[in-house]
This record gives structure tokens, sequence and C-alpha cells, in this order.
């Protein structure tokens, strides 16, 4: 899809970022006011993260209840990555694996390349998809501006 596609930023980027008045749905429907809060599944490295940029982003208006679901992924992305990246740095990118002959039986081992940096590469791209979706990307961040923070009543507040 093009850019005005519905994968498009949510509205609230986009008047975040100064699009075009005549791009931003003035219309969009808002979730009721409401407590956000943590999924109970989320690990504690995730809930780390998520106490970390959660309040951030609902003061923004970027994370509201409908969002903490999609926002609960991104948490947990980065936790997971978190723990790739200090498994490789530990282990290094090439390790020696275990080879095994046709009856399922260890034979020796060889270099290889560490299975973390799948894991790794795994959970980095989950995290800038989801984080482009919340504008936590650098570039995302760059075209930031941050109009009159008003009411939270929706789109249109924020054009005047």
């Amino acid at each position: 899809m093009g850019k005005r596609g519905p994968a498009g930023k949510p509205t609230a980027l986009r008047v975040l970022h100064g699009d075009r008045k005549d791009r931003i749905n003035t219309d969009e429907p808002q979730p009721d006011e409401g407590e956000i809060l943590p999924p109970d599944w989320l690990s504690d490295a995730a809930l780390e993260v998520w106490e970390t940029f959660a309040g951030d982003l609902e003061a923004k208006r970027v994370l509201t209840p409908w969002d903490t679901e999609a926002f609960a992924n991104w948490c947990d992305a980065v936790a997971r990555r978190r723990d790739a990246a200090e498994h490789v740095d530990e282990e290094g990118a090439v390790v020696d694996l275990p080879v095994f002959n046709k009856n399922g039986e260890q034979t020796g081992h060889r270099r290889g390349k560490n299975p973390w940096l799948m894991a790794l590469d795994a959970a980095d791209s989950q995290v800038q998809r989801y984080g482009a979706r919340f504008g936590l990307t650098p570039s995302d961040r760059a075209q930031l501006k941050i109009p009159h923070q008003g009411d939270g009543k929706g789109a249109e507040r924020l054009l005047s």
C-alpha cells in the first residue's frame, strides 16, 4: 500500500509529525478514557520496558487503551532482543555447534553461526516494526513536532 494506505501512521503521529491537514482523519474513532495497564503476560524484563516508556507515550496520546497489546508486543520484543544480544555478547557470533549423525547421535562439533543471532535478528525486526507504530524509531522521532497538547478529545483539537 501507499503512504496513505491503512498501514500508515496513526492520526496522533500524523499530527505530531506535522502532516498536511487534509491527510489527518479528524473523525477517527477514539477509545473511551480508561486506565492503560500492561497485560499480565508480560515478563519482568518486558514490564521494565513498559514502565520506562508507557507514561510518556500516554501523555503524548500515542498510547491508548486500545493499543496495549501492540505496545506490550513491542516491550516483549525489546526484552527478547536484549536477552539475545546478551547471549551473543557472552558467547560470540561464532560458536561450537554439535554435529549429529543420521541416527541422531552426537559425533562432534563444528564452528558455526551462533543460533542466538537468529533470535536477535527476529526480535530486532519486531522492535523496529512495532516501534515505528508508536513513533519510537529514530526516523519517526526526528520528524516529531509537538503542538499544544489540549484535552485529548480527538485530532481536531490538535489542528488548531
